[in-house]
């Protein structure tokens, strides 16, 4: 008789264990790397993909970029004037607050500021996430790019998803002459307005790549002081 799944122990000693390793795995790896490295850098990610992140390491493999838990990392710069570990570094832990990560490096300021400046991606934006922009379906037929170029440079959708786009995406379409119709323009979102699964659905299917990815620097400590970016007060507390 197989064994009933109900009331199953689960004993949490590896997992806690793990998750403790871990913390200190990252407190060592900060503090080896402050010896190396003459800047450390507090930024946030706008809309992480995990994908860019990986861009972001290969352009900058000769630094460090480091997450983990804003406690462990501040606690690794030194949170007062006595545990900090170079002079005035404990004057950044308090950046370190929200989805923040550190950049350790010795690439002189401007150079980190061009380069994240200039560092932009465009994906399709998740649930949860802001629309960046208004995007509208045109009443008639209904093309791959949803009315985003000329008729005459798009395809009409495959009659096969007209069920998908009406029962579950919400749009009042039909299957005439089989190409997928609808009557009156059809607004998917408003800019700036919250997105939610459906539409975030919409919008991939329709190719609109609204969601920015970005890098954004908060604070920088060098040569025993601390600098705040303008971007500093954006980031969520």
């Amino acid at each position: 008789m197989p064994k009933s799944k109900r009331s199953k122990l689960v004993t949490l000693t590896k997992t806690q264990k793990k998750g403790r390793e871990g913390k200190e795995l990252l407190f060592t790896q900060i503090r080896e790397a402050l010896e190396s490295y003459k800047y450390v850098w507090v930024f946030d990610v706008a809309n992480m993909r995990n994908s860019f992140l990986k861009d972001v390491r290969k352009d900058w493999n000769g630094s460090r970029l480091l997450f983990g838990r804003t406690k462990v990392m501040a606690k690794a710069l030194g949170l007062t004037k006595e545990d900090e570990v170079k002079e005035n570094m404990s004057k950044l832990s308090k950046y370190i607050k929200g989805a923040v990560g550190l950049l350790l490096t010795n690439e002189d300021p401007d150079t980190v500021e061009t380069y994240f400046t200039d560092f932009a991606k465009s994906d399709f934006p998740r649930a949860g996430q802001m629309a960046g922009v208004s995007f509208t379906i045109p009443a008639g037929i209904i093309y791959s790019r949803g009315g985003q170029i000329s008729a005459e440079d798009d395809l009409p959708l495959p009659h096969s998803l007209e069920s998908t786009l009406r029962v579950q995406l919400g749009v009042p379409t039909s299957l005439r002459n089989g190409k997928i119709m609808i009557d009156n323009d059809f607004e998917v979102c408003k800019e700036g307005r919250v997105l939610d699964a459906k539409q975030t659905r919409l919008l991939k299917l329709f190719g609109v790549a609204c969601a920015e990815f970005r890098v954004r620097l908060v604070a920088y400590w060098g040569d025993g002081v601390v600098h705040e970016l303008s971007t500093a007060d954006d980031v969520e507390s």
